[in-house]
């Protein structure tokens, strides 16, 4: 019998060469990241896909990530986008900074993405003045989410919606004693989600080419 990543990548592969089928940008923006060293963090290509997907669904103009890494998921994102649309990706590692806007120059979106380079806590406050986000995408330090969602909240309006990556650890978010302070910051996390009065949420196990993980999907109602 098959371990269980092995099935898992392999549901993946199948899905991934029906449904999802990169091309040439997003399959070098990898490539390139990998190659770089850059950690193997990024979202896989049905999860890049999903985000699309929900941005186009969501008839999104204004997208916020938080964290770059090599751009592989702000291009999904970013192509979901219209002509007018406008993406603003904040990344802190300059290696990864550099390697995204190439990234993000050879899929032909710089006139849609804006990257900026700094902490993402000290250039969350510059966006307060700017027209708000329709899509929220938070994918970087766990033990920050909570500050990321208190930003993502001052910097959308009723409809919005905030989407949380890498939520379920293995399934050590259930582990309320972990010293893992990624760990205890997705719990935080989602423990403000469960009781702000302004959203309503979900999160989703998932499993795939890229182990056991999840995600949180929460719309501003108010």
């Amino acid at each position: 019998m098959p371990e269980p990543q092995d099935t898992w990548t392999a549901v993946d592969g199948y899905f991934d060469g029906l449904l999802v089928r990169e091309d040439d940008a997003l399959v070098l923006a990898a490539a390139d990241s990998e190659a770089a060293g850059l950690p193997p963090h990024q979202v896989a290509p049905n999860q890049g896909k999903l985000l699309n997907l929900l941005a186009r669904i969501h008839g999104a103009r204004r997208i916020l990530e938080i964290g770059t890494l090599g751009g592989y998921s702000t291009i999904w994102l970013g192509r979901a986008l219209p002509a007018d649309g406008r993406l603003v990706t904040l990344e802190v590692d300059p290696q990864c900074a550099d390697v995204a806007a190439a990234n993000i120059a050879r899929a032909g979106l710089e006139h849609i993405v804006d990257l900026r380079r700094g902490k993402a806590i000290a250039l969350l406050p510059q966006l307060v003045d700017e027209e708000p986000f329709d899509l929220v995408f938070i994918d970087a330090d766990k033990p920050s989410n909570p500050d990321y969602l208190h930003w993502a909240l001052k910097l959308t309006r009723p409809g919005s919606v905030i989407i949380g990556d890498n939520v379920v650890r293995d399934g050590a978010v259930t582990d309320a004693t972990s010293s893992d302070p990624r760990v205890q910051g997705v719990r935080r996390f989602t423990e403000l989600i469960a009781e702000h009065p302004r959203l309503t949420a979900t999160a989703l196990q998932t499993v795939g080419g890229k182990g056991y993980d999840g995600l949180i999907l929460a719309l501003v109602t108010g």
